[in-house]
């Protein structure tokens, strides 16, 4: 059955740092650079996705692929997830996270300097519960992002995907997922995914 948007929020304008919204660092401040094409996930839809996913973690292990500022697995961390593995690129942004993890004493989190997609094509199978993929919305490989997320997960294990458009169920299911949830926050397309259980 098809999913049908469940919230239209708009985004409000770019500011230099965002708060993590729930758990024990909740409204604690994450810095943002201004760098092209860094996004942090709006605040409306951190809130909409905790409370999907629930908002204890605990025993979760968890990646942020391109984490950029790092709110996403922070968000996670905060509600107690076992492990979160942030994964970036940029050296400016990875000094960041370090900082952040440091300040928070995010002792769960690791953070790792490297490409997003290789990192995600090395992940061991069926080892994952929840993997969070924000790739650069001008980026062309979310279909292979996808792949390589279905494959880390465990069976029911969980999948959020932002991007610039939304995805079609038959797209999805095409990348060994299944649309769980969506909703759409101005240029936003905000997915939850799941690993379909094979019994």
């Amino acid at each position: 059955m098809p999913t049908k948007p469940l919230i239209q929020a708009a985004i409000g304008s770019p500011s230099h740092e965002v708060r993590i919204i729930g758990g024990q660092w909740k409204r604690s401040k994450i810095k943002v650079l201004d760098r092209p094409g860094l996004r942090p996930t709006p605040n409306r839809v951190r809130e909409t996705l905790f409370n999907w996913l629930g908002q204890d973690l605990r025993s979760w292990r968890c990646v942020d692929a391109f984490s950029g500022t790092g709110a996403l697995g922070f968000e996670a961390a905060s509600r107690g997830a076992q492990s979160v593995l942030m994964l970036e690129q940029d050296p400016q942004l990875v000094t960041l996270l370090l900082e952040t993890q440091k300040r928070l004493k995010a002792q769960t989190v690791q953070i790792q300097k490297g490409d997003a997609m290789m990192a995600l094509q090395r992940l061991a199978p069926n080892s994952l519960d929840l993997i969070l993929l924000d790739p650069p919305f001008e980026a062309s490989y979310f279909e292979k992002a996808l792949h390589f997320a279905a494959n880390a997960l465990v069976p029911e294990g969980w999948v959020y995907l932002e991007a610039p458009e939304h995805w079609t169920d038959e797209a999805i299911q095409a990348c060994g997922l299944e649309p769980v949830k969506y909703m759409k926050a101005g240029a936003v397309h905000a997915h939850l995914l799941q690993r379909p259980f094979e019994g």
